[in-house]
């Protein structure tokens, strides 16, 4: 049998850099400093032209602006705005002074144009040592119009990939690098570090975890009270979605149409507008207790702590999320236990399986199979889950009125708070860091506890 070679796998390029430097001739090396001179040398002249133009822009960017950014980068700048009274016409004048996001943000932008760069400079060699060993070898080198049509027939996904990667590198990457930046400065407005800030390391993140502090007891409380909102939003939803879906889908049931109607009909008011109703309706003065009173269940001057007690709101919360998510849940299941198969189940009753082995042995794996990614995508939606905490509970009650956080706050909603109200932004992108972290670990668990299901027979 013959073995299988891995640099026969598609997508492998015998033209690497390294062999371009090692065994090119002395003009493909040179093609290292001087990009596109093997090119237009072997016959590539516009695409070794277009070359030397990009690294010629690159140079003229980095002496122009590049250095000028990257330096400022390390000090984020000291030179504060001057105010100077103008005695001729009666007025102040304000000097420029640096600001230290800015220089942050052109700093970050610099670095990632620089790895593009090399990126394109390795492009660019590889490019030149192909070409040297395709006229070596006396075989055609594709001149600019071979690399049009290709781009438009077998490299047709290069250039359709060209502008969504554009738009994830500006709109994705570069924030996402500035805010993990930002962790490590002491951008906030504790002692005035809103205009200039500088590099504190890992100041923030040990300030965070330690619990000894107010900011580190907030933050361990939040991270609990998230892992556990998430696992109970995801996994209620989940459970009861499942009951209903069974329960409506029996075979004695009746007007199955009267009652999936019913049940979702709720997913179609705007959630927003849903939970706005309800926060309205369990204030203390609010229709449902106005009601119990009415009834005499609770004495007149009296009312049930919805969002006043710590316990109380975060069931409260948990609650009213079963009655916003379950319709959605109950949509992806019926839609499941539609399709499948009936012979599965005259098998199991042939065999003498009753319902509840049915149950476990047929219907739960069949959805657990299919919905995992679901799951995954409904706990990490659940982790940021910033409308119902926010809208329902604002993340009240607070019951520590030197923390930053309520009893329902989740990271997320702590983190709006950090940077919004209290303009803590250096703390803030600390917590945005480690809820990814969180999100990541979450998902990456889920997803080997499904394969390793999968793996072990599971549908």
């Amino acid at each position: 049998m013959k073995r299988f070679n891995s640099k026969q796998a598609e997508g492998y390029s015998p033209y690497t850099c390294i062999q371009a430097l090692q065994q090119g001739s002395a003009v493909t090396r040179l093609s290292a400093l001087v990009l596109g001179l093997g090119n237009m040398l072997n016959g590539q002249l516009i695409k070794g032209l277009l070359f030397l133009a990009g690294e010629l822009a690159y140079i003229f960017f980095m002496i122009r602006y590049g250095l000028h950014n990257l330096v400022m980068l390390v000090t984020l700048g000291s030179v504060e705005q001057q105010e100077i009274w103008d005695e001729a016409n009666q007025v102040f004048l304000y000097t420029k002074g640096d600001q230290s996001v800015l220089l942050l943000l052109y700093g970050v932008a610099t670095i990632l144009l620089t790895v593009i760069a090399f990126w394109g400079w390795r492009g660019a060699l590889r490019s030149a040592y192909k070409a040297e060993c395709l006229k070596k070898q006396g075989r055609h080198v594709n001149g600019f119009r071979d690399d049009l049509a290709s781009l438009l027939d077998e490299n047709l996904y290069r250039l359709l990939m060209i502008p969504p990667m554009f738009f994830i590198t500006a709109l994705t990457i570069l924030p996402l690098a500035f805010m993990i930046c930002m962790a490590f400065t002491n951008y906030s407005r504790i002692d005035n570090h809103l205009v200039l800030f500088d590099w504190v390391g890992l100041e923030n993140f040990a300030a965070l975890f330690d619990s000894s502090s107010v900011l580190g007891s907030t933050f361990w409380s939040v991270l609990v009270w998230t892992l556990v909102w998430a696992v109970f939003a995801t996994f209620t939803n989940y459970i009861f979605g499942m009951l209903l879906a069974l329960l409506i889908n029996r075979k004695d049931t009746r007007a199955k149409g009267f009652w999936r109607f019913c049940f979702v009909l709720s997913s179609a008011v705007p959630m927003f507008v849903s939970l706005l109703i309800m926060r309205t309706m369990l204030q203390p003065n609010g229709a449902v207790n106005v009601l119990l009173r009415n009834l005499g269940l609770i004495a007149p001057d009296a009312s049930l702590p919805f969002f006043t007690d710590p316990t109380w709101a975060r069931v409260t919360v948990i609650v009213i999320n079963i009655w916003v998510g379950v319709p959605y849940t109950l949509m992806q299941l019926t839609g499941i236990l539609q399709n499948i198969p009936g012979d599965l189940y005259e098998a199991a009753k042939v065999d003498g399986a009753g319902p509840v082995r049915t149950f476990f042995s047929i219907t739960l794996p069949y959805m657990l199979y299919v919905t995992t990614p679901y799951l995954i995508a409904t706990f990490t939606g659940n982790v940021n889950n910033f409308n119902v905490i926010y809208l329902l509970s604002g993340g009240d009650p607070i019951t520590n009125l030197s923390s930053t956080a309520g009893s329902t706050d989740l990271l997320v909603t702590w983190l709006y708070k950090l940077t919004i109200d209290k303009q803590y932004y250096n703390v803030g992108a600390v917590v945005g860091i480690l809820t990814f972290i969180i999100l990541s670990v979450g998902a990456l668990f889920t997803y080997r506890r499904s394969k390793s299901y999968k793996e072990e027979g599971g549908f």
